[in-house]
């Protein structure tokens, strides 16, 4: 699924991911800042400019999409606010979606309807959350694979927050994450943290991507160290974990504020295979450089193939897969609207 500032393309590959086949664009031009599959379902968060947000499912793979007749998402009437763009769809036992302005809501009906986790939105430190340059949204979701009752999320610019009741009270899990341009560096909260990643088989273990900075939590966020040491960069946006191996941990640096073009003008991921205590580059099969476009936060993932692929999109249009871990790539598309979203999902 290859979400995109003009449509939602789907990409197929019937050869273990060495070729691929590409849709016609599903939603033309709306933008698709959130999809999310799983093997029975695909769901999009689709923004229209004259309509407004909604989000659509698909149990065929594709071939048809429904969509509620009432706005599966809206904010009651008493917070006083309207939703703005849809940034997160998360499937699970539970449906859970991150929005802007920066609210959590959930479905049990598999979208059909959401309600509002008030939990978050009542929170005290809400009315000081900002807005990131993208605007002020709930971009990381991370339920607990094990405890319903544990939740991780993050926000631009607001931090991390956790809940270990199911949502009702929530504390910020931000110790350790530098907030640099605020006069006190370390505050509780109001970091701008770009996107956040745990595996399943290790969920205390976090990875976060901050605006300057790439962090671990060894502890479920509770506090976090620096692993941005080896990298040619702390800046970016994406951040994503190994489908079956603890500790392995990509991401895409850009330079620094002014440019945010990929670090030395060329085209590379970096990986870890010892949660951040080093890293390596990975070229093999992108473009040379220079090359300036950058990844956004959401269009990096892997899939749950063994061996795992990789999978990125670029602002100017490109989609590049690896069957291998990251040793290798081959593209998936390219002159393709700015892509904003990308997930991947091994059909039987």
């Amino acid at each position: 699924m290859i979400g995109t500032e003009k449509g939602l393309f789907l990409a197929r590959s019937d050869d273990d991911r060495k070729t691929w086949r590409l849709s016609a664009p599903h939603h033309a031009m709306n933008a698709i800042y959130a999809v999310a599959a799983t093997r029975e379902r695909l769901f999009a968060s689709v923004t229209s400019s004259h309509f407004g947000p909604s989000v659509v499912t698909s149990d065929d793979l594709g071939a048809t999409w429904q969509e509620p007749d009432a706005a599966p998402i809206a904010f009651p009437e008493d917070t006083g606010v309207a939703l703005e763009r849809v940034w997160q769809l998360v499937p699970g036992p539970r449906l859970w979606a991150g929005v802007q302005p920066s609210a959590l809501f959930v479905s049990d009906d598999g979208g059909a309807s959401f309600e509002l986790v008030r939990g978050l939105w009542d929170h005290p430190h809400r009315p000081e959350w900002g807005a990131g340059f993208g605007g002020q949204a709930i971009h990381t979701i991370l339920p607990h694979p094990t405890d319903p009752q544990q939740v991780v999320v993050a926000m631009s610019t607001g931090g991390v927050y956790r809940t270990g009741d199911g949502g009702a009270t929530w504390t910020p899990a931000n110790r350790g994450i530098k907030a640099y341009f605020f006069p006190d560096p370390w505050p509780e909260f109001g970091q701008c943290v770009h996107k956040v990643a745990r595996h399943p088989d290790r969920p205390d273990q976090l990875f976060a991507q901050n605006h300057h900075g790439v962090y671990r939590s060894d502890d479920g966020g509770a506090r976090w160290t620096s692993i941005a040491e080896g990298l040619p960069a702390d800046f970016g946006f994406p951040i994503v974990v190994h489908p079956h191996r603890p500790g392995v941990v990509y991401t895409f640096p850009l330079t620094a504020d002014g440019m945010r073009f990929p670090a030395e003008e060329r085209c590379r991921v970096y990986r870890s295979a010892d949660a951040g205590a080093t890293w390596e580059p990975l070229a093999d099969g992108l473009p040379d450089g220079p090359f300036y476009p950058a990844v956004l936060r959401d269009a990096m993932c892997t899939d749950d193939a063994d061996p795992a692929g990789v999978y990125f999109g670029t602002r100017s249009g490109e989609v590049f897969a690896s069957a291998d871990e990251g040793d290798t790539w081959r593209p998936v598309a390219a002159h393709l609207p700015d892509v904003l979203s990308v997930r991947a999902v091994t059909i039987p």
